[in-house]
This record gives C-alpha cells, structure tokens and sequence, in this order.
C-alpha cells in the first residue's frame, strides 16, 4: 500500500513568547482525498501548515526545543536533510497572489518553481505549458501578472506551484476575495486536479462544494473529522467553535 500523502503525529508547538499553537494534532490524509481545514482565527491551522514544508518544526533552524511530534509527506519525514524534496511535495498557494506572482510574465512566474529544483530546456517549457492548461489560462504565458484579474491572479498562483508537481496541495482561503464568476472557475480547476488537497478556509459552502471530508481545529487540537456535510450539519459544532454558514 502506498503510504499517506501526509501525516501528522502528536504534533506539538509552542512560540518563542510561550504561546502554545499546536497540541498533539494526529491527521492522517491518503492520496487523492480533499480534505478542508477549518477553524475560527487562532485556532492554530496556519501554524500547522507551516509544519508542512519545515517552515516551522524539527528542521534543523533551531527550534525543536518547542516542537515535538513528526510530520510525514507521502512517508519522507519533515527534517532538514529532506526539505528540498519535502518543499516539491507540499505546493502551498498562499491566500494573496502577490506572495507568489513577482516575475515579468506570467510564464516567467511559472516556470521559477520547476527552474529553481532542475528543469531545463524543453522540459521546462512544457512543464510551464501543461501548468497553465491545467488552470485554464493556456494563452496568458506572455502577458504581465499585473494585467490580470484577481481571478485569473488567483489561477496563475495556482499554476506556478502545479507546475514542481507536488504531491499534495495545500490551498489558503482560496475563495477569498473573489467575486461569483472567479470562484466557480476556480472550483471547477481544483475539481478538475489528480492531487491530494488539504484546503484552509472559513468559507463553509466552498468546503462543502470542494472537500468530502473536513477537519475542525480549535485551541491547537483537531476538534472534529468527519464528513463536511456531517459536520456542517452539526449546529452545536459549528456555534461552538464559531463557524458560520452563510444567512440565506
């Protein structure tokens, strides 16, 4: 059997100032599950997903005294001698393009991430190709990020992480900020990837629509795991750790 996409441990850890974020969290995430992350502001999901690549945890950066745990990505173990490969395997698209988006075009903006870990020649150009096919947004390889709606940012964003083919993506609040149209295309792209997905948000239809199984985090522990429509269901949850579906 092949191993987990990712899995997480007793993860423990605490901030410099004392603060504790993360209190023995065990998540277990097979191939190809989309799994939705979800949690009032605090609840420590940021913190995790900064485990994910070694940003925060036992990397070698100096800080193990307030970490504990082990986090795992398709079986390789997140620590120091593995962060290179570790960083291809987990794509993380972060909630502002911006953070991702700085190159003149928005081919050159693709093809960093593979450049950066190898890729070169004709191999890179189709990588670049096959990435922007994959979010709808084959013909834009010329034009300027900044010409782009945040929609198409938003997709553009997505394609420089697909193009290092990672195992799993991690998505943060992917549904923020765009308007009805930009959010069903991005929807139907994500719908659309042979990948396994782990999705932050607070936005409970999006979950709903994208992720068959959702995690609760609150206060640093993983409160619920279930099946999103279970759990969305569940009015005393979702009240208890201040989760709101929208009044309709």
């Amino acid at each position: 059997m092949s191993p987990p996409s990712l899995r997480l441990t007793d993860l423990a850890f605490a901030y410099p100032d004392g603060h504790q974020a993360l209190f023995g969290v065990d998540l277990t995430i097979a191939p190809g599950e989309r799994v939705a992350l979800l949690g009032p502001n605090g609840a420590g999901k940021t913190t995790l997903v900064l485990h994910l690549n070694g940003i925060l945890g036992g990397s070698g950066d100096g800080r193990e005294d307030r970490w504990a745990g082990s986090v795992e990505v398709g079986g390789l173990r997140v620590e120091k001698r593995n962060l290179r490969e570790i960083r291809r395997r987990v794509g993380i698209v972060f909630q502002d393009p911006d953070d991702q988006l700085f190159m003149p075009t928005v081919a050159e903006d693709v093809a960093f991430g593979p450049a950066n870990f190898g890729l070169r020649g004709p191999a890179l150009r189709e990588r670049v190709d096959e990435a922007l096919a994959a979010v709808g947004m084959a013909d834009a390889g010329d034009r300027s990020p900044l010409h782009l709606s945040g929609g198409q940012r938003r997709r553009v964003a997505l394609a420089t992480v697909l193009a290092c083919d990672p195992e799993i993506l991690v998505l943060d609040e992917p549904s923020s900020n765009l308007d009805p149209v930009a959010r069903r295309e991005l929807a139907e792209v994500l719908l659309g990837l042979d990948r396994t997905m782990l999705m932050v948000t607070h936005d409970l239809p999006y979950a709903l629509q994208l992720s068959p199984r959702s995690v609760v985090l609150d206060g640093g522990t993983v409160v619920a795991d279930g099946p999103t429509r279970d759990l969305l269901a569940d009015t005393e949850l979702l009240a208890r750790h201040r989760l709101e579906l929208p009044y309709v």
